[in-house]
């Protein structure tokens, strides 16, 4: 794909972090970057505009979901997901295999694909490399994912080696099947805590040649020490050309120790879910709106952000509305949890661009003590 690809443009001296421009077919985005998820072709509340003015580069959403709700032929119909949207920046859209494997209750995977349900209605359904493919195609994102597996945690070797091992096949199934130009598809590294693994399905997938890579298998409830010990394993082997993606992570220590490992893109419905909940985290660290504390102050959530949501309104008027289950204040609060994340690679580009990515780091986690995520 000539109109897809990553210009490194720095990396820093001390830790490995990387700079550069990820060039799309819908636009040019700096790396590292965090991708607000919207999984139902919606950020949960937000405007197209409002997402433009927070400096989101790459929204993400979602296959298993919307083959269900509108279906795949509708948004293609529509003329795609940029149109459909109304968003004319890149889309990324995974390839539905976390929710095959997290919202079935019951699922029978053989090598062809993975018999379920739908979890909203108990439909038969059947997901394959070929029929996650075509979903994708149709839905027209400039990114798109392999169907793997989503291996739980802890898994035996056996059962780590067996899974990883048809992923891969499926990969190769994934990309033979795949036809349209104008989109990325993705590898995905599987293999669990298992160095040997990861090492055999990044080896196997560079060999495969695809545009970009992502890390799967990762914050399904393991110790950090072990997710950031599963992206070691599989970035040493991982061509140094082409962009790496860490999937589902959103918590500032994930974040920046990502980054550190030489990751580029990020993803994660924390920061709107938890907003929805009345949890913000802000440069004082961690707040709950929904605190009395909070009845009669008047300052604004954080001092230090520059979002509509701390520039226009107080703490108190922001409880109110929380307090009251008004829409508007839900709004507000993932208004500024995603635009903290984005100040957060802003900053983080600059730090590597300046060779000072740790300094960067270790002041920032510093200010948040153990409350580093939401």
């Amino acid at each position: 794909m000539n109109n897809f690809y990553l210009e490194i443009k720095h990396i820093d001296k001390k830790t490995g972090a990387r700079y550069g421009i990820l060039h799309t077919p819908h636009g040019d985005v700096e790396v590292p970057m965090f991708m607000p998820v919207g999984t139902l072709a919606t950020v949960k509340s937000l405007s197209p505009e409002e997402l433009h003015q927070m400096g989101a580069g790459v929204i993400l959403s979602n296959t298993y979901h919307l083959s269900i709700r509108p279906g795949a032929d509708i948004v293609q119909k529509a003329g795609g997901l940029h149109k459909f949207m109304n968003w004319d920046g890149p889309i990324l859209t995974d390839s539905g295999g976390f929710q095959v494997f997290s919202l079935a209750e019951k699922r029978k995977i053989t090598e062809e694909g993975v018999h379920f349900k739908n979890h909203l209605n108990g439909d038969k359904l059947f997901f394959s490399p070929e029929v996650a493919i075509d979903i994708q195609e149709k839905l027209g994102a400039d990114i798109i994912m392999s169907f793997d597996e989503c291996i739980p945690y802890p898994s035996s070797y056996e059962y780590t080696k067996k899974s990883t091992e048809r992923t891969l096949r499926w990969a190769k199934r994934g990309k033979d099947a795949h036809k349209r130009e104008d989109q990325a598809l993705f590898g995905i590294v599987q293999g669990g805590d298992y160095e040997d693994l990861r090492k055999m399905c990044a080896e196997e997938l560079a060999k495969m040649d695809f545009p970009g890579y992502s890390i799967g298998g990762t914050s399904i409830g393991e110790p950090k020490e072990v997710c950031f010990r599963m992206i070691d394993y599989a970035v040493k082997y991982l061509p140094s050309d082409k962009p790496r993606y860490l999937m589902g992570v959103g918590s500032i220590d994930y974040l920046l120790g990502g980054i550190a490992r030489g990751i580029d893109m990020f993803d994660c419905v924390l920061p709107t879910r938890l907003a929805r909940h009345g949890a913000l985290i802000t440069h004082n660290g961690r707040v709950n709106i929904r605190d009395a504390k909070y009845k009669e102050d008047f300052s604004p959530l954080d001092e230090k952000c520059d979002c509509y949501c701390c520039k226009n309104y107080t703490k108190a008027y922001l409880r109110h509305l929380y307090v009251c289950d008004e829409i508007f204040g839900k709004r507000l609060l993932s208004i500024h949890n995603i635009r903290f994340l984005i100040n957060l690679m802003e900053g983080a580009r600059e730090a590597i661009k300046e060779d000072r990515f740790q300094e960067y780091m270790d002041i920032t986690l510093a200010a948040f003590g153990d409350r580093r995520g939401f």
